[in-house]
């Protein structure tokens, strides 16, 4: 017998672990590489056929063990050079000895027992024929099959006896024939997603083979032949898909006892089971964004909203950084349900104004976090899905969601489905309450908790952990940022969400936009302020309305606004160092003023000249008209009869007054004789009473020009 074969002469072989077809050997050399396949030497075992045909002919030792223990049985010992006959002994012999039930073996190792028996009288002194015949009288074993034991060992070392004496039937090799081209059929109907079952197969099997004149076994061989020739992984990979397949891959064991506390967290979304009615009256399943630790499996952070969005996984971030820390590493799911969703809404749709877009990752980058991304639904990349499956079957069913509960599936919906809606506010309780029980229960068993709650084990390693604590600048970072808020024209206050914020400090950005930061969840807590820059201003307290009669609340109010008040008085003190009266000394009075010299010379007219001495110009003569109207008028207002309201006295002249150097004794005069002024002077004096430093001039006692007591006495 050769040695080289072709995939034909294999698949002729009726070998173990061999496809009966020249394809399926062909599909079997592809699939395990034989043409790559070489020796210890480094020679290749496999070449090109010569002869018409061409293609390849293999080596018989890249075939499956029990498969080369069967050539290596039928080969000529004449035609085998010794060098490998020996190999065949000690790795072909062996392989096929390995490969046997334990039920051969037992025969092998009686057999080899018995040819011991047989040795060990020949050297006591007994010839080989009373040794036989003696050994088979006391193991009841017949003489002739002794005799054929030591026929199989002839030339065997004694260390390769053992699997030489090893029973070489390997009972029925040969298969009822089957067409290629039916098995084919059969193979590609039966692994297919929609998992048809054998029988079904088989059918159609039938009805093709009756049309197309196939030979076709029966259906419990072609069965065999799926389980011998088809991997599992493969069927698996066909009929239930990659999750299935991925399943049948034994899990990585992650040992987390190796961390500390805070070192690493993952953090991951859960939609909860329960019905719950949100503010505005919308009853849906909450959305919880949560956080634990990956030491002791401690939940250390969690919010509720309506979805997945970036801005709940910022608060919740931010929750943790505040109570505990900043970690060195964070997992994150990278799926569509979780990572994506941070592109899109959420809690930013809910208000009038704008949330400035800040994305997470960026902000746990810049305070030194190491991200890293996990596979979506992958409960051994995230550990913290098995918290929640504890969440689903415990916290979800509590006696204050009787009638909320949704059930886990579609089709595992209870008797009493939403006939109930809890309140946010009793959910949000509820869960509260919960997970702080689920972190305090002992007993559990991980290797970092040994018999401790998740909290103790989180408290202990976080004693002596190296905890990076973050500043009050990096924990005002996962606050949201609410653009375009603008504080009030009067007083400084911002509003926001219904509630109204202050701080001595808006008092100098009054009416102007500003940035806010705050957490929507906890907005009486206040709220901190920037300017449009980025630049911090301060933390606005909220101003809590109090009742029209709470008397108490209004004198709380007023002792603040009094306080608030004389600190003001007091500042302005401290600024205003100079009194009025020493202002006014430093600055120039009118009469010290440097004449003003027209730069602009314009040549004088003969108009010009006749205005400046004095001489006046004729009026224009009336229309015969106009002329009439004006004696009659005249006739008519010093006639005899005329009434008391039809005279009209004309004005006298001005009385003589004093000349004036200055507008200071202009205005003294004009103050002090009030009955000697007309209006346009009282008018030009009340102008001049408007500018402080010219008040200092005149005196302490001149009163401001805005009480109504001067406008009277300057008016008269």
């Amino acid at each position: 017998m050769k040695e080289w074969l072709t995939p034909a002469e294999i698949a002729g072989m009726n070998l173990p672990e061999i496809p009966a077809s020249e394809r399926g050997v062909r599909l079997m050399a592809d699939r395990e590489g034989w043409q790559d396949r070489r020796s210890v030497a480094g020679v290749k075992l496999a070449r090109r056929r010569k002869g018409r045909g061409g293609g390849y002919e293999y080596h018989y030792s890249v075939l499956p063990s029990k498969a080369q223990a069967r050539i290596a049985i039928e080969l000529n010992p004449e035609t085998t050079k010794p060098a490998a006959r020996k190999i065949l002994s000690t790795d072909a012999a062996w392989a096929f000895f390995e490969g046997l039930p334990d039920t051969r073996k037992e025969t092998a190792r009686a057999r080899l027992e018995t040819l011991d028996a047989v040795l060990t009288l020949e050297k006591g002194g007994f010839q080989k024929a009373l040794a036989v015949a003696t050994v088979a009288q006391h193991s009841g074993k017949g003489k002739s099959s002794i005799y054929s034991w030591f026929d199989l060992v002839t030339g065997v070392p004694r260390a390769d006896w053992l699997p030489a004496l090893a029973p070489r039937h390997a009972g029925r090799v040969k298969t009822q024939p089957c067409d290629a081209s039916a098995w084919e059929f059969y193979k590609s109907d039966y692994l297919r997603a929609e998992r048809p079952t054998s029988r079904s197969c088989y059918r159609r099997l039938q009805r093709a083979a009756e049309d197309q004149g196939w030979k076709i076994p029966s259906q419990r061989t072609m069965e065999r032949r799926v389980e011998k020739e088809v991997a599992p992984a493969v069927v698996t990979l066909a009929r239930h898909g990659v999750d299935a397949l991925k399943k049948m891959y034994p899990a990585q064991e992650r040992d987390r006892s190796g961390f500390h506390a805070l070192q690493a967290v993952n953090a991951d979304g859960h939609l909860w089971d329960v019905w719950v009615e949100w503010p505005d009256g919308t009853i849906a399943r909450p959305m919880m964004i949560a956080i634990q630790d990956l030491y002791s499996g401690m939940f250390l952070s969690w919010r509720f909203d309506r979805s997945e969005n970036k801005e709940a996984v910022r608060l919740a971030i931010g929750d943790m950084v505040e109570d505990f820390g900043i970690p060195e590493s964070i997992y994150l799911d990278n799926g569509r349900s979780f990572a994506s969703k941070w592109l899109t809404g959420g809690i930013a749709n809910r208000f009038r104004f704008k949330i400035k877009d800040e994305e997470p990752v960026g902000l746990l980058t810049q305070l030194g976090v190491n991200v890293h991304w996990t596979l979506p639904y992958s409960g051994q990349s995230k550990p913290i899905e098995r918290g929640f499956r504890d969440f689903c079957a415990d916290i979800a069913k509590e006696p204050e969601f009787e009638g909320a509960w949704t059930g886990n599936t579609p089709l595992n919906k209870p008797e009493n489905y939403r006939s109930k809606a809890v309140k946010l506010d009793v959910f949000i309780r509820v869960v509260d309450r919960c997970i702080g029980e689920h972190n305090e229960r002992p007993g559990r068993l991980a290797a970092a908790c040994k018999g401790r709650s998740f909290a103790e084990t989180f408290r202990q390693s976080y004693r002596t952990a190296p905890i990076k604590k973050a500043t009050d600048e990096q924990r005002r970072l996962w606050l949201l940022a609410a653009e375009g808020v603008r504080a009030a024209s009067r007083d400084g206050v911002i509003k926001l969400l219904g509630n109204r914020y202050w701080d001595d400090t808006l008092a100098a950005h009054r009416g102007q936009p500003l940035i806010t930061r705050f957490d929507p969840d906890n907005l009486h807590d206040g709220l901190h302020v920037y300017r449009l820059d980025g630049s911090y201003l301060c933390f606005a307290d909220c101003i809590e309305a109090v009742g029209f009669a709470d008397a108490a609340a209004a004198r709380d109010h007023g002792r603040q606004r009094r306080q608030w008040m004389k600190s003001a008085k007091g500042l302005l003190d401290l600024h205003r160092t100079l009194t009025g009266k020493e202002l006014a000394t430093q600055l120039p009075t009118p009469e010290n003023l440097p004449p003003v010299e027209s730069k602009v010379v314009r040549m004088a007219t003969s108009s010009d000249a006749m205005a400046r001495l004095g001489a006046k110009a004729e009026p224009a003569p009336l229309s015969d008209e106009d002329q009439a109207a004006a004696d009659a008028a005249w006739a008519a207002l010093n006639s005899d009869d005329a009434g008391a309201d039809n005279v009209h006295i004309l004005p006298s002249a001005a009385a003589a007054r004093p000349y004036f150097d200055t507008d200071a004794d202009f205005a003294r005069w004009i103050i002090a004789n009030p009955d000697k002024a007309d209006a346009s002077e009282k008018e030009r004096v009340a102008e001049l009473l408007e500018n402080p430093s010219f008040r200092l001039l005149l005196g302490a006692d001149v009163p401001p020009p805005d009480k109504p007591a001067n406008i009277k006495t300057i008016g008269g």
